[in-house]
């Protein structure tokens, strides 16, 4: 496939975007970098989605991050994403691997009474089980029969959802307590600030990605994947587009910003005299000229 199978009016959103000044590329994992799994540790994201966003990163004025739901340790070790690709795990509440230590005596109660407390709602209930994170609890019923999932998914929301100091996130099959303030949308604006960016593209598939398209504003992007109601203004099927996607906005961003086939500097020769300075190509095409004088803009 390529990117014409992407509908037009995203391709020209795409094409717009690539060329911001500062560029923010911001996706979800599960569903969205790699394919939904029944067992959520063989979820491994598309070769051609972990190449496109190396080669942003390494573009200039352009960062690429990954906002994920999964904590950040096991986000690091299963996506196996170059080190070039910011990771921000549990829903935007972990920026670092350090981020445990940042928790005080009270956050830390809470999230051990809620491990107990939910570790007894789970119990004698098969296929459910419990993802412990270093600021939250992810109560997952992908595998449970499907009523039973639902009684355990009621009685975490008429229980722990309710406690003083707990933070609810709601996504597909799994409900995750937190014990501080998660919100995608507030780690996108994080990114965001920490970047300068002038504009912003993010992907996701999930309900708690909608949070980050509801940050989305002015040149922003946001591009839902699959089914269901959304904020973002496109949509694409399936983790193949996202790779075609984040593709076509390599292609674009590259083309703008050195052009279709910019000629290495070393092939570039130098043309001053006491008041400008020019650059040309081997086919004596001007590429720069700083003008009237050397410290003018290009």
């Amino acid at each position: 496939m390529t990117a014409e199978a992407l509908p037009a009016e995203l391709r020209r959103a795409i094409v717009q975007i690539a060329r911001t000044p500062r560029l923010l590329v911001a996706c979800d994992y599960d569903g969205t970098l790699a394919p939904i799994t029944l067992n959520p540790d063989e979820a491994r994201p598309l070769p051609e989605s972990v190449g496109a966003l190396r080669s942003l990163a390494g573009l200039h004025e352009t960062t690429t991050a990954v906002i994920s739901g999964r904590a950040l340790r096991d986000l690091a070790t299963l996506s196996r994403l170059p080190a070039e690709v910011n990771l921000v795990g549990s829903h935007g509440s972990e920026f670092d691997i350090g981020f445990i230590h940042a928790l005080d005596d009270k956050a830390r109660e809470l999230h051990r009474r809620l491990e107990a407390e939910l570790e007894q709602l789970v119990l004698d209930v098969p296929g459910v089980s419990l993802e412990v994170k270093p600021a939250s609890i992810a109560v997952h019923v992908r595998r449970a029969e499907h009523e039973a999932g639902r009684r355990v998914l009621a009685d975490v929301h008429s229980g722990p959802s309710t406690w003083e100091g707990v933070s609810t996130t709601d996504g597909k099959e799994v409900v995750e307590l937190a014990v501080v303030q998660t919100d995608k949308g507030r780690a996108l604006d994080i990114l965001r600030h920490q970047v300068g960016a002038t504009a912003g593209i993010f992907l996701g598939d999930d309900v708690t990605d909608e949070k980050a398209f509801a940050r989305l504003s002015g040149p922003d992007l946001g591009i839902k994947v699959g089914d269901g109601e959304t904020l973002a203004a496109f949509r694409v099927p399936d983790t193949v587009d996202v790779a075609l996607v984040l593709g076509f906005l390599l292609e674009e961003r590259r083309n703008w910003l050195y052009g279709e086939s910019a000629p290495p500097i070393e092939r570039l020769s130098m043309l001053a005299n006491e008041r400008s300075v020019a650059l040309l190509t081997p086919d004596a095409k001007l590429t720069w000229l700083c003008h009237p004088g050397p410290d003018a803009p290009a």
